[in-house]
Parts: structure tokens; sequence; C-alpha cells
């Protein structure tokens, strides 16, 4: 079994596959294309959440869904990456502390 995987250590592996990629496909990676590359793989999602609702055209495997989650959940960590952004100081501020209202 595989270790549990934290934000750090995901966020580690795809800055470094990223890397690869870029390289490997002569990509030049600038502001704009880490949000734009986000977009994209969010309308990769979208598109295969439509054709497993029957909203879409063809059909697309209950894995495609999957692979889109995970393509955008690496990106976003690449965009806060790059903007110095800790996803996870983020998240305590904006959503966990509706947590801390709900027991005072």
């Amino acid at each position: 079994m595989a270790a549990p995987l934290t934000l750090g250590a995901l966020s580690d592996a795809a800055a470094e596959i990223s890397d690869i990629y870029a390289g490997k496909y002569g990509i030049e990676r600038n502001d704009d294309w880490f949000l734009i590359k986000l977009q994209e793989e969010l309308g990769e999602l979208a598109q295969a959440h439509l054709k497993l609702s029957g909203r879409g055209r063809g059909g697309a495997p209950e894995q495609a869904r999957a692979d889109e989650v995970a393509d955008v959940l690496c990106q976003l960590l690449l965009y806060c990456r790059r903007f110095g952004i800790d996803p996870e100081a983020a998240v305590r501020a904006k959503w966990l502390v509706w947590l801390d209202e709900k027991v005072a």
C-alpha cells in the first residue's frame, strides 16, 4: 500500500513532472500558461462530466473523470507554486474557519 500523499508531496511531484513535460515538449511556462493550462484541464473535466451524464457527444469511462480531476488538482498546485500561494493556509483561512465558528 502506498504511503498517504500530502499536498506538499503532491505539489513537489507535480512540479517535477511539469518540468519534465515542459522540457520534453519545449513548452515555455509563464504566468499566463499556469492559469490557461488550469482552465484547459477544468474544461476537460467538464467535458468528461457531460459525457458521463449523457449531455455530451460520445461516452466517457468513469476513469476519464478521475483522470481529469487529477489533472485539475495537480495543475492547481502548480498555479499555487508559481504565485507563492500556500494552498493549505488558504483553505484554512477561507474554508476551515467555518468549523471554528461552528464550535463557538
